[in-house]
């Protein structure tokens, strides 16, 4: 049996006062981090905390220079990340 791994697009936006998931932009999900010299590890971070999973089931695909980036996620079916990262953007509004 194959373990699960999915592909999700990333919309990055360096320089914020504190990393967060924003919501959907289009195909791919806007996050917020504050490191911008350092923000594919921001990103990874962020990602791996908001869906509870560990940091080593977060792999970034492409766009390691640019802000909108691939990352594999493994062990998670995309309905259960968008409903993950839908919670996450959720929790952000309400503070």
């Amino acid at each position: 049996m194959k373990a699960v791994s999915t592909r999700v697009q990333l919309r990055v936006a360096p320089g914020a006062v504190r990393a967060r998931v924003v919501g959907r932009l289009g195909e791919a999900w806007k996050v917020r981090v504050a490191e911008a010299g350092r923000a594919n590890a921001a990103v990874l971070r962020l990602l791996a905390e908001a869906l509870s999973v560990p940091r080593t089931a977060v792999t970034l695909v492409s766009g390691h220079g640019a802000r909108d980036k691939i990352v594999e996620l493994a062990g998670l079916e995309p309905r259960e990340i968008d409903r993950r990262l839908s919670s996450a953007a959720g929790k952000e509004r309400r503070r």
